[in-house]
């Protein structure tokens, strides 16, 4: 086996609360490390709706997805984090007490880590999407089924087809119909799912003749070496038709897997961590859940309170590390100390 990674911290999950705990915890002279299933930083944020507009982070009237990660690797930069991609943490040995924690972290590729505090900010878990039960689907994934939409251009001047009745179908729908050669929306039934606004909007626009609403299921996909030219329509009469199809982005949800860390020893909660409000700390000193997989009375899926509860967990984690120094609260606005360590002072 090789030799192990001698860090602060191991942060698992690089979406936003895991990047900006980076930053609470750099302001405290702790080092980390981030491991992360995805080839690249941002977790759902970057993976799910890079060029969606976000509209509640703090400060920002407006930020894509991939713009807010683009400025939260901006922000953590004078701390140079050590990323690891494309691994899944798969296993967790204790090897302190709970008064000195210190623990080894194994990855499915082979790292092992030897840290004092482990920050899960894991999102949902590995997340897979719902695919629709087409024969042959495979055959077109990547190429001209898409279960996300990560680049708007890729859709420009296309004949597509979007399938279901939630936010993001709705939300694409609104944002794709610009710039789509024609838009179809399909449902399995004439109600939705999403916020009154967006499917108002979209009635709208049917009534317009902008996009057309059909409501059945798509049952066959036609074309050729990956690339699509129709798709047969079922509708709930048992009828079929043939729909222009080029791109189709099936939205049925995802499917979120918590791996690995199930078997850790953590209290779970419906497949969430629970963590208390002080510090967000685990049933396992050292152990910490930021983010949308940890549980607690009133949480609130949201980004915004990611970065919160990574603030509070960094504070507690430099108890651990630095178990023998006094941690002094600071203010970014008018510590030299700490802007000499932003690099701005």
């Amino acid at each position: 086996m090789a030799e192990s990674i001698k860090t602060d911290v191991v942060i698992v999950g690089a979406g936003p609360a895991g990047l900006f705990a980076v930053f609470e915890l750099g302001l405290l002279d702790i080092k980390c490390h981030l491991v992360d299933i995805l080839p690249k930083p941002g977790g759902q944020c970057a993976e799910l709706y890079p060029e969606k507009p976000i509209y509640d982070i703090p400060g920002l009237p407006l930020v894509t997805g991939q713009g807010l990660v683009d400025q939260l690797l901006q922000q953590i930069e004078p701390f140079h984090p050590t990323f690891h991609y494309g691994d899944m943490v798969e296993a967790l040995e204790v090897l302190g007490t709970a008064e000195a924690p210190s623990f080894r972290v194994r990855a499915s590729g082979g790292k092992s880590f030897e840290c004092k505090v482990v920050i899960v900010a894991a999102g949902g878990g590995s997340f897979q999407p719902k695919k629709p039960p087409i024969d042959g689907i495979e055959a077109y994934e990547e190429k001209s089924v898409f279960y996300a939409v990560r680049k708007k251009e890729d859709f420009r001047d296309k004949n597509v087809v979007i399938v279901g009745g939630g936010d993001s179908a709705l939300d694409w729908t609104l944002n794709l119909q610009p710039i789509a050669k024609r838009l179809t929306l399909v449902h399995r039934r004439d109600d939705f799912r999403a916020a009154p606004h967006s499917v108002k909007a979209m009635r709208e626009l049917v009534e317009s003749g902008l996009i057309d609403l059909h409501i059945g299921q798509i049952s066959h996909l036609a074309g050729d070496a990956g690339a699509l030219s129709g798709a047969t329509l079922k509708a709930n009469d048992e009828s079929s038709h043939e729909i222009a199809c080029e791109r189709l982005v099936p939205f049925f949800g995802l499917t979120m897997k918590l791996g690995p860390i199930a078997d850790w020893g953590l209290n779970l909660h419906e497949n969430l961590i629970p963590v208390d409000t002080e510090k967000f700390e685990t049933n396992i000193p050292g152990i910490f859940a930021i983010g949308d997989i940890n549980h607690y009375p009133g949480k609130l899926k949201l980004i915004l309170c990611g970065f919160h509860e990574g603030a509070l967990a960094a504070q507690k984690a430099h108890r651990y590390v630095y178990p023998d120094k006094r941690l002094t609260f600071q203010y970014t606005t008018s510590s030299s100390s700490l802007q000499k360590k932003l690099g701005v002072h």
